[in-house]
């Protein structure tokens, strides 16, 4: 088996995360249209995105920041929106342990979707690449998607000020999270979550600074869990 080394391991992480570039491009340049829209200008716009680097926790807190929510619920909101991080974090971090400081702060720093469900996938095929092979992939999936969000956040903020308000392109936000969500429905478990999430943000929405939404979020991952269990118990057992 030939050896992977850096330099093949960066340019199989480019191909392979070059693709994202059409997800990603009218992903990024949407919310930089949104943020114009709600009031950003397009410097702060840029910073955002360039400070989070997390699509769906970005228009999140975009849409709470809009209708003035202290900036302790929004940046808890974003946090509980972007809880798969971690989970990525912790399945990435021991093929990066040992690696210089800089490095591993930069490949946390570039822990989105993209990146951890290649570099994992790859890891998985692979366990005998070396640690800075494995980095290298990882760095190679990122060159792609880093440079494309912030791109076409800058992007979509300059088009956003030519927009009229009249517009009123903020309905594009509901309208994307339904696109990412619909997708994932595919088993009883994400369908009752889903249902109970939609219950209870209606039945809470008298609930101050929007928090009826978290407290739906919660109600609908534990109900999730719930179902994924008695799914679980009803399956037969190998005897």
């Amino acid at each position: 088996m030939a050896t992977t080394t850096t330099k093949t391991a960066f340019w199989e992480g480019f191909r392979d995360g070059a693709p994202f570039f059409l997800v990603l491009a009218p992903f990024a340049a949407l919310f930089g249209v949104v943020a114009t829209e709600a009031g950003l200008n397009v410097f702060e716009t840029l910073v955002f995105s360039i400070a989070v680097l997390a699509g769906t926790a970005q228009f999140a807190a975009l849409q709470l920041i809009s209708d003035n929510t202290p900036t302790l619920i929004v940046i808890a909101s974003a946090l509980a929106v972007n809880l798969r991080m971690a989970m990525y974090s912790a399945s990435l971090a021991p093929h990066f342990a040992g690696a210089p400081l800089w490095q591993r702060a930069f490949a946390a720093y570039s822990t989105v979707d993209q990146s951890a469900a290649l570099s994992l996938t790859k890891y998985d095929a692979q366990p005998e690449m070396p640690r800075a092979a494995k980095l290298a992939y990882f760095f190679g999936v990122i060159t792609v998607a880093l440079p494309t969000w912030y791109g076409f956040t800058l992007v979509g903020a300059l088009g956003g000020q030519a927009v009229p308000e009249s517009w009123a392109l903020d309905f594009a936000l509901p309208i994307t999270f339904l696109a990412m969500i619909g997708p994932m429905m595919r088993t009883p478990a994400h369908l009752a979550a889903a249902f109970v999430s939609v219950v209870g943000a209606l039945a809470l929405t008298t609930v101050p600074y929007n928090l009826g939404l978290l407290i739906a979020a919660l109600l609908a991952m534990m109900t999730g869990a719930q179902v994924e269990l008695w799914l679980s118990k009803k399956e037969p057992r190998d005897e």
